[in-house]
């Protein structure tokens, strides 16, 4: 979508009932189409820490506690208020993100004089400031450079308040009274529901002028902080004036380019924070709360005072108090999850406005399928709660084999989490069990990205193959007694094909239509960033362990078929959608000679809203057409999914798809509309 048409369609969603004024406009959860059981399973545990909160959806109030104006002390959620007067700045022209800090600051970093001798101030940049990577102590006062800047990830208050002073010298006036006139105000937030208190780390005055800090220093009430948290998910813009720039704000609640991966100073309270922190934001970018939409971000403050922004749910969340009880030796991040998740469990459902995913490239509809009607929702079998991923394949028993991703499986559950489990699936699309399969040489441990997952399934002679993801690029393994012990290639892909899957030909393959074995991927090294291209690979069945066997689709031929060669870098195109290629599935439906391509849509968390399409072709490099295709499924369609042969009729209009949406084996009929002949 272009810019023009999403400032459109934002300021059609964007009705006056979505600002309050004076005071909110309050509905009830189940008007807002939302669970109050679960709302209020978030607000009990909320209310363990004592002090308010409060939960808006959709600009409106609809569950609050405690008292509504008392100031709380948000210690380190103040950082996000710092980010927003960041944002001013950037709006008014008189910084960039980009910017060396020394431009903007002459006495930068001094005291103390140590960090003048490290030769790295003339280096720190105003982004490195706000992403905790310019390499200052933790102490808001004058600290010492830690390591040279970009290098790695620390926490930091006197970083945050450097950037204070640098906002404070470019308008010449007090931080606090720049905010008040430019953003406060215009929210509906007074001085009787936010203070910025006096400087506690340095000098109360800079240059003649109030000094503040960002790394704390702000007391403020739910109230307050409720519609902070609605300007940053309504983009900056309050009630038809942009206070804040669009693209600031999304940069804000993003992680960094370069960060990630970064190593982490006091890792053990912070764990993998280079991974999911944007602008003196934090956010959920590589799942670190598992559950909670991918777009979420948030300000976190000691003694757990939060806002949260769920964009994709169309929520936001305040609350202060004190210190929720930690386990010890628990994540970090386990402490937010019983009051977060069961907010996101409400809102599933909820008819949050429709994500707008429409695709860049147009497609031809398929001359054989007119679309595909769906069972009602309400008839969708959901069976492995918190588990996802989910490739399958037919093997020679008669079962459909899988693996889960990030979960315990079916039930009863696996003891421990794992990235990658095993399943087998008896019995008829009407009426299935799934089982977990123990296999220690295949399971794995880790979240996301950090753990090894499978993406491909297969079953050719009564072996299993299984491709893996998140490897560096991808491996084959293989298993000859279903999947209870595993050999791993010695080999990788370690050009493209980061997510390939395989092309599922019938039971055991024995559904193949020549000897090959076919493999498809978005054409990327990561199974986490989509791509513009699909690609295709093919290698006899019977030296599918071999690399040196493996040939890659170049193009199409005008005649004499598709062209192949072995070199890998000379790789063509299957298939293309600019920018839209992701994680995907390829069945062969033998009644109708059509290969179903079912490719995930551009959702920003399509576990829970979102499109997908399925496209068709007569021969696995196409050409692909367009057989359905939906910008918003009525449920989420998941990360990934699957059409198993085995489950697909005899007279191949009956298909069963298998997705991850809601992070569950989830399975929902479907009908294919054929065309007249």
């Amino acid at each position: 979508m272009n810019k023009l048409l999403l400032s459109l369609w934002v300021a059609s969603t964007c009705h006056a009932g979505d600002f309050p004024a004076s005071e909110w406009t309050r509905v009830a959860p189940a008007e807002a189409g939302l669970s109050e059981k679960r709302l209020a399973e978030a607000r009990d545990y909320a209310l363990t820490g004592g002090g308010s909160g409060c939960i808006i959806h959709r600009g409106r109030l609809v569950m609050d506690w405690g008292d509504f104006k008392q100031r709380y002390d948000l210690k380190s959620t103040a950082k996000s208020f710092g980010a927003a007067a960041l944002g001013l700045a950037i709006a008014d022209g008189k910084m960039w993100l980009d910017d060396k800090v020394f431009l903007h600051h002459p006495a930068f970093g001094v005291p103390p004089d140590s960090n003048v001798l490290t030769g790295w101030l003339n280096e720190i940049t105003l982004r490195q400031l706000a992403s905790q990577t310019a390499g200052f102590d933790k102490k808001g006062g004058y600290g010492p450079l830690l390591f040279k800047p970009g290098a790695e990830w620390s926490y930091s208050d006197a970083g945050p308040n450097w950037l204070a002073e640098c906002v404070t010298l470019a308008y010449k006036r007090d931080v606090a009274e720049l905010m008040f006139e430019r953003l406060f105000t215009p929210l509906g937030i007074r001085q009787t529901d936010l203070v910025w208190r006096k400087n506690a780390y340095r000098p109360d005055l800079i240059e003649g002028i109030k000094r503040r800090e960002f790394g704390s220093g702000i007391s403020a009430n739910v109230d307050a902080m409720a519609r902070f948290g609605l300007l940053w998910l309504r983009q900056g813009e309050w009630n038809g004036r942009q206070i804040l720039p669009r693209d600031f704000v999304k940069e804000a609640g993003a992680t960094q380019p370069g960060v990630p991966g970064l190593n982490v100073r006091n890792r053990e309270h912070y764990g993998r924070a280079s991974n999911h922190y944007g602008l003196l934001w934090w956010n959920n970018a590589d799942e670190t709360i598992e559950g909670l939409p991918l777009d979420t971000f948030w300000t976190w403050g000691l003694y757990d005072s939060l806002i949260v922004v769920m964009p994709t749910l169309d929520l936001v969340v305040a609350r202060a108090g004190q210190s929720w009880q930690r386990q010890e030796g628990a994540d970090q991040y386990e402490v937010l999850k019983p009051f977060l998740l069961p907010i996101v469990d409400a809102a599933k459902g909820a008819g949050t406005p429709p994500v707008r995913t429409t695709s860049a490239q147009a497609f031809a509809p398929s001359p054989v399928i007119a679309g595909i009607e769906w069972a009602p929702a309400d008839s969708i079998v959901r069976k492995a709660k918190g588990s996802d991923n989910w490739p399958l394949t037919w093997a020679d028993d008669d079962a459909l084999y899988s693996a889960y991703g990030d979960g315990k499986g079916f039930e009863p559950f696996v003891k421990q989490k794992l990235s990658l489990g095993l399943v087998k699936i008896t019995g008829t699309p009407e009426g299935w069990q799934g089982v977990n399969v123990s296999s220690p040489t295949a399971e794995a441990l880790g979240d996301g990205r950090h753990g090894r997952k499978a993406s491909g399934m297969l079953c050719v002679d009564g072996v299993l193959y299984m491709m893996l993801r998140n490897v560096g690029n991808s491996q084959l393994g293989w298993s000859a007694d279903h999947g209870a012990s595993w050999t791993w290639a010695e080999w990788k892909f370690t050009e493209s094909f980061g997510c390939p899957g395989f092309i599922n030909m019938g039971k055991d393959h024995a559904g193949a239509r020549d000897g090959f074995v076919y493999l498809h991927s978005h054409d990327s090294d990561s199974a986490y960033e989509r791509a513009d291209r699909c690609v295709l690979a093919r290698v006899p069945k019977d030296r599918l362990r071999d690399r040196a066997a493996y040939e890659f689709f170049v193009r199409s031929a005008a005649e004499g078929g598709p062209q192949w060669d072995r070199d890998i870098a000379k790789r063509g195109a299957v298939f293309v959608n600019a920018g839209a290629c992701y994680r995907s599935s390829i069945s062969y439906n033998a009644a109708l000679k059509r290969y179903l391509w079912c490719q995930t849509g551009r959702g920003v968390d399509t576990r829970y809203r979102g499109g997908f399409a399925i496209y068709d072709a007569p021969e696995p490099w196409g050409p692909w057409t367009e057989a359905f295709h939906t910008d918003e499924w009525d449920v989420g369609p998941g990360e990934t999914m699957h059409l198993p042969t085995k489950w697909i009729s005899g007279d191949g209009r009956a298909v069963h798809l298998v997705f991850s949406g809601d992070d569950c084996f989830s399975v929902r009929r479907g009908v294919l509309k054929l065309r007249e002949k």
